[in-house]
């Protein structure tokens, strides 16, 4: 291979083909994707290779607009805040609030879709509903942990609002044809069998389980779902820091400056 060669398979892509007076994405010439597709349907293409059909588009969007806040005292939006009055722009207060996005706040979708995933293949694999719920909870704690990601809120008690919707929507697009539904059904599945294991106390499916159904019904692989939810709240980012920069303030912290944290010596002895 000679130096040129060399040069042009360093990156090697399949999504966009440039070149002076050419942009196409996925084979697709911008010019014939703009004014005619949806952000929701741009993403889908980006992401996987294909264009969404309209009704997958409408479901796919309906995720993405149910994850775009939870408000200041969520972590994300909270260091976005603290961010914009530190004096840097709005790239940097946008890097600061999604780079809160871990495994414990904004990954809690890709470990739910795994659940699901892993649930669907007991079924497939010939255990019925109930069974492939109770063996895939056994299954995830073991990797994961007791709480179980996608299930449980600490404000939503016992319903999150977000997520009777976001299921009402894939239960019409199941009825339509559009998905199968049967995550809907795993998912729904999931939340009863907790319940039952919590003495019979309901628990919510928040908004990761919601939108991990969603995900999954759509056939997007687990790590998407993480990637999704940045993308989502990255738009909620972006409203806080900007609504805080046109408030003002300077330098502000996680509390007002007349509250300090609690000073607990060390105890050199122990």
């Amino acid at each position: 291979m000679n130096d040129a060669d060399e040069i042009r398979h360093w990156w090697r892509t399949s999504i966009i083909d440039m070149e002076p007076g050419k942009i196409a994405f996925r084979g697709h010439p911008v010019q014939d994707l703009i004014g005619t597709v949806s952000f929701p349907q741009m993403i889908w293409l980006m992401l996987r290779g294909d264009l969404p059909t309209r009704a997958e588009a409408d479901l796919f969007e309906c995720a993405l607009v149910a994850g775009v806040d939870h408000g200041p005292q969520a972590p994300s939006i909270a260091a976005a805040r603290m961010a914009a009055t530190c004096g840097v722009g709005l790239n940097n207060v946008m890097a600061t609030g999604v780079n809160m996005l871990g495994d414990v706040h904004g990954g809690a979708g890709e470990q739910c879709a795994v659940l699901y995933y892993d649930v669907a293949a007991r079924i497939d694999a010939g255990a019925d509903l109930d069974q492939a719920v109770r063996d895939g909870l056994d299954a995830w704690r073991a990797e994961y942990g007791k709480i179980v990601s996608g299930f449980g809120h600490r404000f939503h008690k016992p319903v999150d609002p977000r997520a009777p919707r976001l299921m009402a929507l894939v239960r019409e697009a199941a009825a339509a044809g559009t998905v199968s539904g049967r995550f809907a059904t795993i998912g729904e599945a999931v939340q009863g069998e907790l319940g039952r294991q919590r003495g019979g106390r309901p628990i919510a499916m928040n908004i990761d389980g919601a939108t991990a159904v969603i995900f999954c019904e759509l056939g997007f692989p687990p790590p998407l779902s993480r990637g999704l939810f940045c993308l989502s709240r990255s738009v909620g980012v972006l409203a806080h820091g900007w609504e805080q920069m046109q408030q003002g303030g300077r330098n502000k912290g996680p509390m007002p400056p007349k509250f300090l944290p609690e000073y607990q010596p060390k105890d050199v002895t122990s």
